[in-house]
């Protein structure tokens, strides 16, 4: 009873938790949309802080002071910006002013586009055109009764006469309130210079800034917020040096290719383009629609437009797709889906302003998921780092019976790490957990049953992809064996290969492990027999049969441990010729507590690894010890 009603305790406060995480996600999306005014002006402050501030340090480096840095720095930034709207500006003007000269053009592309040019049509129409000026010029008469008022002219007004006066309509515009007006023009220009002000305040006190929000947020917890703060600084501030980059280089071969091209102002288009292009997703192809339309009104035929159109597909596909991939890597550290799932959400709390800022908001909220436990989920949601470990994501695909997948998972991490490390570091720990969940009664006969035989047939064609050549592994055993070996003791060149036999401890996950330990024995050019699980006095009559130099032992801990250690002694006291690996795969307890528990003796070994395993076998095969050296010993 007591049990239970921890149990229900606990339930209801991970259920209340729950509940307060929702209210205060909807209390701070809440208070992000009605108080956009005042944050919008100190989040583009805050931006602009992290791309100004390496440049003020620069200038702090060579001595020059804090005030003249700033000053110099957020001049020459608000200098920049204003030239480049001035200089814009006139151009859209002058573009505007050449509108009229292309009204032929524009005229016939849209005379194209309604009325294409197909014989068999137009002969259609045209015969069309033809009977419906016969029917006009000669209407039917009507055969029925003349209208009474035409019976009895002298009654009443005529039909013409009795029709309603049609009454005109103007529209009037409001007269435009001059404060409206004014405020339109002093609202945008009031917002820009507090973002100037909020800027140089954060650049001149920006030491002092970091330090109140490390002590409002980060007591008791300075380490993590310190490296927070760090992170996230650096890779906001490389993020948007670098998309400076790229995007000025996006707009000078788009203003040059629309310069070769033909259209005018193409400095324009240009800047425009590398500016919109900060907008995730959606900058490049509004960048592209005033060139377009320019291009299908200045040229006569369609060869403007579809380069025009081709040189914004083709620039942005390698820009997003290889540049942008190969410059960035890891500096942003979130997917692709987190970044257009930000655009979505910050464009409709905050407007464009929302979308110019939802990447490096995004970068700031995955960075305190990675560092505070509390917000993980952030970092799980947001990140681009696999959430799921390889030994998790085999092991899942299988629950799914998703066997292709799995294959693809292993295959994948083949590419970079060599065939031992994917036994030890991934197939293992993906059996242990099948093990874990079988023995909890989580995993179902028919799932256990496809896991196992999928990973043996998977084990095959594994094996056959990364096939070395036997010299080359013996070889590189050799040098691992010199260099473990002590002074008195040679490393020869082995006579023959011994015979290793291993067999399960327990059930068909010991089994799988022992199949992949004969397989890395073969390779290292050793004659290797897996067992199959069977009852302990089958797999002894099949061991003393094989007559092996070695036994190994595959036990997967927890659950195999007693049986591993009951069959060491069974197979030491039946098979006394032999030396005896015992392998406890991935065993995270101590290996000295755990030999001395299995009462291991003479030169019998105790492994935890696969790698460890096939490097023991090395060393029972080819270590011998100096003849000389021997009756030295034994005269001392």
């Amino acid at each position: 009873m007591l049990g239970d009603s921890v149990v229900a305790r606990t339930s209801s406060a991970k259920d209340i938790s729950r509940i307060l995480t929702l209210v205060a996600a909807a209390v701070v999306i809440t208070a992000l949309y009605f108080a956009r005014v005042m944050l919008v002006p100190l989040a583009l402050a805050v931006l602009f802080t992290f791309v100004l501030a390496p440049l003020v340090t620069a200038l702090e480096r060579i001595r020059i002071p804090r005030f003249f840095a700033i000053f110099l720095v957020v001049g020459i930034a608000v200098s920049g910006i204003g030239i480049m709207g001035w200089t814009v500006g006139n151009q859209l003007i002058d573009v505007t002013n050449q509108l009229p000269s292309y009204k032929t053009n524009i005229k016939e592309k849209i005379d194209a586009i309604r009325n294409p040019k197909n014989r068999r049509l137009d002969k259609a129409a045209d015969a069309m055109k033809e009977l419906g000026k016969e029917i006009a010029e000669n209407p039917p008469v009507p055969s029925g009764p003349a209208p009474s008022s035409l019976k009895n002219p002298g009654s009443g007004k005529s039909a013409a006469q009795q029709q309603p006066k049609a009454v005109p309509v103007q529209v009037f515009q409001p007269v435009s309130n001059p404060l409206e007006s004014l405020n339109s023009i002093i609202t945008p220009l009031g917002s820009a210079i507090i973002v100037v002000v909020l800027t140089i305040f954060m650049l001149a006190g920006r030491e002092d800034l970091r330090n109140r929000l490390i002590g409002l947020v980060g007591h008791g917890h300075l380490n993590v917020m310190t490296q927070a703060l760090d992170d996230a600084g650096s890779r906001v501030s490389r993020y948007l040096v670098l998309q400076l980059v790229i995007n000025a280089c996006f707009g000078v071969v788009i203003g040059l290719g629309l310069y070769f091209i033909g259209i005018p102002n193409s400095m324009l288009w240009g800047v425009v383009a590398g500016l919109l292009r900060f907008l995730p997703y959606v900058g490049a192809p509004l960048a592209a629609v005033l060139p377009i339309l320019l291009s299908l009104a200045i040229f006569p035929t369609w060869t403007g437009p579809v380069a025009t159109i081709g040189l914004y597909l083709i620039v942005e596909i390698l820009v997003a797709n290889f540049l942008e991939p190969l410059i960035y890597g890891a500096h942003t550290g979130i997917s692709s889906f987190a970044i257009l799932f930000a655009a979505i959400f910050w464009a409709l709390i905050w407007g464009p302003i929302g979308l110019l800022l939802s990447t490096p908001l995004t970068v700031c909220l995955v960075v305190l998921g990675r560092h505070i436990p509390a917000l993980q989920f952030l970092n799980i949601m947001l990140g681009d780092q696999p959430v799921l470990s390889p030994e998790a994501h085999y092991y899942q695909r299988l629950l799914a019976s998703d066997q292709a997948e799995a294959k693809e998972a292993l295959d994948d991490y083949l590419k970079t790490h060599p065939l031992e490390d994917l036994y030890d570091s991934v197939l293992i720990p993906a059996l242990a957990l099948a093990e874990q969940d079988r023995h909890h009664d989580d995993l179902e006969e028919i799932t256990e049953q496809f896991i196992c035989k999928s990973t043996k047939e998977l084990l095959d064609e594994l094996v056959e992809k990364s096939k070395e050549p036997a010299a080359a592994e013996l070889q590189r055993a050799h040098s691992d064996l010199a260099e473990l070996s002590a002074p008195e003791i040679r490393v020869a060149p082995p006579t023959h290969a011994p015979s290793v036999v291993c067999m399960p401890a327990r059930d068909e996950a010991d089994e799988i492990v022992g199949i992949m330990l004969t397989q890395l024995l073969e390779r290292a050019g050793y004659h290797a027999q897996a067992i199959s699980i069977g009852t302990t006095a089958e797999m002894l009559a099949q061991v003393k049969d094989a007559a092996p130099d070695i036994v190994c032992i595959s036990a997967l801990p927890p659950f195999a441990l007693l049986h591993a250690r009951d069959l060491y002694k069974r197979v030491r006291s039946k098979i006394t010729n032999a030396k005896i690996i015992v392998g406890l795969w991935k065993f995270s307890g101590d290996p000295i507590k755990a030999a001395a528990r299995f009462n291991i003796v003479g030169d019998d070994k105790l492994a935890i690894t696969l790698a460890q395993a096939v490097l023991q076998v090395g060393v029972f095969q080819q270590i011998e010890l100096v003849p000389e050296h021997a009756g030295a010993t034994e005269s001392k």
